[in-house]
């Protein structure tokens, strides 16, 4: 055979060669693109397509391996271990939950709340201490004095056209002429602009059976709460007095005290008794006894003709929603109810009829006056000394008199009397849905952390998206991607699967500005504390409110600072509301153990900033919408800032917005309540960064 022949036969083979080549590889391709329809049917049968692709895997069944696996080792892997068969990272759609569950937070404590006053989560009151003793001793008050009284009563009608200074010689000489020894203390206090002067006229009566050691008062200020003079109750004063005089079975001193009002002459007394006054504003003591026990304040503003009373009020409630031991209001509601069968009502609600409906609405008007904070007689003054006190209040038209109010007071200091150490058995921290039903701490706390914790979890979210990079990542597995985006190769263990690589990318986070700027504006909350403390009662109202203005408008305007002026990228922003909202459901927290229903009305109240995230609409909704939901999203914040429920709070109250104010002041400058730090310097910066986060999106 020729060389000739040689290379045809050459030629000959590698041109069958070949074609056999091309079949198989048309065969292959077709078996291919067969198995991918069937994949793709088994895929919209089967609903998810589970898990990332394993390189393994595909090697080890190259039947199940996709077709473009086989074309190239960059398109090996087609599927991200964070996908479903929607496409959207599994990531993302955990993102959603956080909202949800802070929503759920806020309506299981709200419903925890509204279950309270049920029998299955409450229970009748009693007294745990054993040596109180109460109505256990027969009362004498009565007969003679009976006559005394009415001769007191109109001596005290009478001191009515007195100067403030000559009635308070004339009830100083009154005192003396029993046997007590007697003293003046003066007091003026100014804030505001205003002035408020007055004289404490006070005596001490000495037990024979003393040590000097201990001590109980017994209170009638000369006007009440409703500024009205209390007539019987100075007379009931006197009466007592000189009727404890003659008994030998005390063993504590008894201190009885006449103020010129119900709040701020109270305070200057018990202020200067523990040595804490003001000495430019408050006389101090010349006469003291031993450590107080207890107060008792009587309000019977009967005028010098008398008048018979239906029920005993009883008001417990103390300044920064402090209460007196359970055991004193269980002791006063059993003397008066079961002894002297006076009926008793609390929280000013005069025809209680023990339905579900009266209940919460008794439980609900006690823990606005605790979360409000204020006075609300003589012996709310006396809880920040851990003294325990309540008003007794005559209230109604009925057939009880002074005899019956008077053997009340007798059998509750004779009560007193007996204790040996402070009342401690019982609880301090309690809800009266009636005089004689309550809940305990460790039934009614759960609501009030359950609000408190929807912000960390909120806090959780802010801080994980932060960390998230801010492009979005493509679904490598849709179809409808144009570019496919960089994968990573990732081994754990055996297995082998490649990933989007921007979701592997680690987001490095700038704690210093959101921190500086979160201490920063809560520093700033303490310039309309201060201002709004400073200015005076007088003030008319368009001048507050355009101090007020700057307060509302504060989160646009920072928001228009620092993006002009730092640049700060979106994360920064959502590290600002991260962090306000993770101080803001420890704050509230730690407040709910010392007053409960003022965490849980601000916890309530700022529940929404949970909910808030920067105005960003997609680009596709029409101008209109967009517009719309800008001017509502900007209403609810400020319909929800701290002024707005201020406003609120005068309507519900009867006061207008001046006078809301003017009350705070006096409220921080006398009697040192701390609701006006609760709001501006805890909620109101926390509502300003939740403002600025939104005004964010406005902006960027």
């Amino acid at each position: 055979m020729s060389a000739h022949d040689d290379r045809r036969t050459a030629a000959a083979k590698t041109t069958a060669l070949q074609a056999n080549t091309d079949q198989g590889r048309q065969q292959r391709e077709d078996v291919g693109q067969e198995e991918t329809r069937q994949g793709r049917v088994e895929s919209s049968r089967g609903g998810r397509v589970g898990g990332g692709y394993s390189y393994r895997n595909a090697r080890s069944h190259p039947s199940k391996a996709r077709p473009d696996a086989r074309r190239s080792h960059n398109d090996l892997l087609t599927f991200s271990p964070t996908v479903d068969s929607n496409g959207s990272p599994i990531v993302r759609r955990l993102a959603r939950v956080p909202p949800y569950l802070s929503l759920l937070c806020i309506v299981i404590g709200v419903a925890w709340l509204l279950l309270l006053p049920l029998d299955e989560y409450s229970r009748r009151t009693y007294v745990s201490e054993n040596a109180i003793l109460p109505g256990q001793v027969h009362t004498y008050f009565g007969g003679s004095e009976h006559n005394v009284f009415r001769a007191y009563r109109q001596e005290v009608a009478a001191m009515d056209q007195l100067s403030p200074e000559d009635r308070a010689q004339k009830l100083h000489h009154l005192l003396g002429a029993n046997g007590l020894k007697p003293d003046i203390q003066h007091y003026s206090y100014d804030i505001s602009g205003q002035n408020k002067t007055g004289q404490n006229v006070y005596a001490l009566l000495q037990g024979p059976r003393a040590d000097a050691t201990e001590a109980m008062v017994l209170i009638a200020a000369w006007r009440n709460m409703d500024d009205k003079i209390n007539y019987s109750g100075v007379a009931l004063l006197l009466t007592l007095a000189r009727y404890f005089k003659r008994w030998s079975i005390w063993s504590k001193d008894i201190i009885v005290l006449i103020p010129s009002d119900s709040t701020y002459g109270p305070h200057a007394w018990v202020d200067a008794y523990h040595d804490t006054h003001d000495t430019t504003a408050v006389q101090p003591l010349n006469i003291k006894a031993g450590a107080l026990q207890a107060a008792i304040a009587v309000d019977y503003p009967a005028g010098p003709w008398g008048h018979r009373f239906e029920k005993l009020h009883i008001v417990y409630d103390g300044v920064n929603g402090q209460l007196p031991n359970l055991d004193l209001v269980n002791t006063a509601v059993n003397i008066a109810q079961s002894q002297l069968g006076i009926t008793c009502t609390i929280q000013r609600m005069w025809d209680h009829k023990d339905s579900y409906r009266e209940r919460l609405d008794t439980m609900l008007r006690g823990m606005m006056n605790q979360a409000v904070g204020h006075a609300s007689g003589p012996h709310s003054v006396f809880m920040p000394y851990h003294i325990d006190a309540i008003t007794l209040q005559t209230v109604g038209d009925g057939w009880h008199d002074e005899i019956s109010l008077g053997r009340t007071v007798e059998s509750l200091f004779r009560s007193v009397n007996n204790l040996l150490e402070h009342l401690h058995q019982s609880f301090f921290f309690y809800l009266l849905m009636q005089a004689n039903r309550f809940v305990s701490i460790g039934t009614y706390l759960p609501s009030a952390m359950l609000i408190a914790v929807n912000f960390t979890i909120t806090c959780i979210l802010l801080w994980v998206q932060s960390g998230r990079p801010e492009r979005q990542t493509p679904n490598p597995a849709s179809p409808k991607s144009e570019k496919k985006p960089e994968m990573t190769l990732v081994k754990e263990g055996e297995s082998v699967a490649l990933v989007p690589s921007a979701d592997l990318e680690v987001v490095q986070r700038d704690l210093f500005s959101p921190l500086a700027i979160v201490i920063g504006i809560h520093a700033l909350g303490l310039v309309p504390f201060y201002i709004l403390n400073q200015i005076p009662e007088k003030t008319s109202l368009a001048m507050l409110v355009a101090l007020v203005i700057p307060t509302i408008t504060m989160p646009a305007i920072l928001a228009f600072a620092l993006s002009s002026t730092l640049r700060l990228p979106p994360q920064t922003f959502t590290l600002i509301q991260c962090f306000s909202l993770l101080l803001l459901g420890a704050a509230l927290s730690t407040l709910a153990t010392l007053n409960f229903s003022q965490a849980l009305f601000v916890g309530f109240l700022a529940s929404p900033l949970s909910f808030v995230r920067p105005f960003s609409p997609p680009r596709t909704w029409p101008l209109a919408v967009k517009v719309v939901l800008g001017i509502l999203s900007v209403a609810v914040m400020i319909a929800t800032s701290p002024p707005a429920a201020l406003h609120v709070l005068g309507l519900v109250t009867g006061k207008s917005f001046d006078e809301v104010i003017a009350a705070a002041a006096w409220a921080w400058r006398v009697e040192r309540v701390w609701t006006g730090v609760t709001v501006w310097v805890l909620w109101w910066p926390a509502w300003v960064c939740g403002g600025l986060a939104l005004c964010s999106g406005f902006i960027g």
